[in-house]
């Protein structure tokens, strides 16, 4: 299939240098991953956007050269632009104009395989339409014929507002049936106290990898952006047998379009959720430092800043030159090689064993079965046998909230 050309349009603020080459990089990945080929790039410097074209006239003129020259059908804005504004460059340009949201939320499109991601994505595109659709005649008229137009069917969405905000209420209570359906899931988990791990991280960071291997899963593993958007939840064990729920959830980005925040709420609960947070970095990317930032500042937002968390900083095969960690607690791995993943999960349980409770108690021999529940619960590193007394010494680190602790450690060594 023929890719299709594109023409990226783009505002340079010269306060902010470091992070504008990064997302005119990242912008150009998305296209790749949208199925477009980048032709040109134009870039003018202003502190502040043209209120009503974004950029000024001059750069306008000339990017309706390069798409004459060259036969480029889709403009694409490293920026969200606000109605007028599309408006008015596709009145210009006279060809297909996305912003970078819009791009975006095409991928999501394009990505989404479970019924509660469709949703999502759809209640997404209807939220941002919604307010563009004056300024968006030349997308709609082709509505499913290319970049940015996957997604919300195949009605004239132009002529009909009322359609829109009818869909918006119906998407509404369908998605709402599917979340109430994830939150009695997760209430259930909740009540069998099974560990819940969370694994986040910037887009194409290396976390599906990580969870194919650790739960011999078989999510799509690809190396481009938004590469898993349904979240998928499988049992696995740490080293000293405690059995864990790992989750794999959607990659984060900049600028992540804030209608797609709120669309996807309550996926992103699987991560305020969680006991525990591992935070996968790509280290041999020039901007993790900002991509660490960017999922902080999510999980800021997200309330889960405060929950137990390890920073894995992964392709370190990758990595030129020395590597200074951001984050405590880390580890430095990659998962090319199979001892990276046991490296991270070792460094979990050291990283538990720090906010845990110790605990030392006795097991008779005849209650096989709560041994194994202490092994499969909390982390058991001394399991010995006491012939002379008939039962095992076991010495481990147990969960505050866990309702077994009560039983290994008495009450009068509580606040010890």
């Amino acid at each position: 299939m023929d890719k299709e050309k594109a023409l990226i349009l783009a505002r340079k603020d010269p306060r902010k240098k470091e992070t504008f080459d990064y997302s005119l990089e990242e912008l150009k990945d998305l296209t790749k991953t949208a199925g477009g080929e980048v032709v040109s790039v134009l870039v003018q410097q202003l502190e502040k956007p043209h209120k009503a074209h974004y950029l000024g006239d001059g750069k306008l003129e000339e990017a309706a050269g390069i798409i004459e020259e060259h036969d480029i059908e889709l403009v694409i804005i490293n920026d969200e632009l606000s109605p007028t504004q599309l408006r008015n460059i596709t009145n210009r340009l006279e060809v297909r104009v996305i912003d970078r949201s819009q791009l975006i939320l095409d991928i999501f499109a394009y990505r989404a395989k479970t019924k509660e991601g469709k949703l999502q994505v759809e209640l997404a595109q209807l939220q941002y339409l919604l307010p563009r659709l004056s300024g968006q005649g030349v997308q709609l008229s082709r509505l499913g014929g290319g970049i940015g137009t996957r997604g919300p069917g195949e009605t004239k969405l132009e002529t009909d507002r009322r359609h829109i905000r009818r869909r918006i209420r119906d998407v509404r209570t369908r998605l709402d049936q599917v979340v109430e359906h994830r939150k009695q899931y997760r209430e259930r988990r909740k009540e069998n106290s099974a560990f819940q791990v969370a694994i986040v991280g910037y887009t194409n960071a290396g976390k599906t990898t990580f969870f194919n291997k650790i739960t011999s899963a078989d999510s799509l593993q690809e190396d481009k952006l938004f590469a898993t958007l349904d979240p998928l939840t499988r049992q696995t064990q740490l080293p000293s047998g405690l059995e864990v729920l790992m989750s794999d959830t959607v990659g984060f980005i900049q600028h992540l379009p804030t209608t797609l925040i709120a669309a996807f709420r309550s996926t992103l609960e699987e991560v305020t959720e969680a006991d525990f947070i591992l935070h996968i970095v790509d280290a041999s990317a020039s901007d993790h430092d900002q991509h660490e930032k960017t999922v902080l500042s999510l999980l800021e937002e997200l309330g889960a800043e405060n929950l137990p968390r390890l920073t894995v900083y992964n392709k370190q095969d990758k990595v030129e030159g020395p590597f200074t960690p951001m984050e405590k607690p880390s580890v430095q791995t990659s998962f090319k090689d199979d001892r990276g993943v046991g490296d991270v999960l070792s460094a979990i349980e050291e990283v538990l064993s720090e906010n845990w409770d110790p605990y030392h108690t006795y097991v008779k021999a005849e209650e096989g079965k709560f041994l194994k529940t202490l092994e499969l619960n909390t982390l058991v590193y001394v399991r010995e046998f006491l012939e002379e007394r008939g039962e095992y010494v076991v010495r481990g680190y147990i969960d505050p909230l866990h309702p077994l602790r009560n039983k290994v450690i008495p009450k009068e060594h509580k606040d010890e």
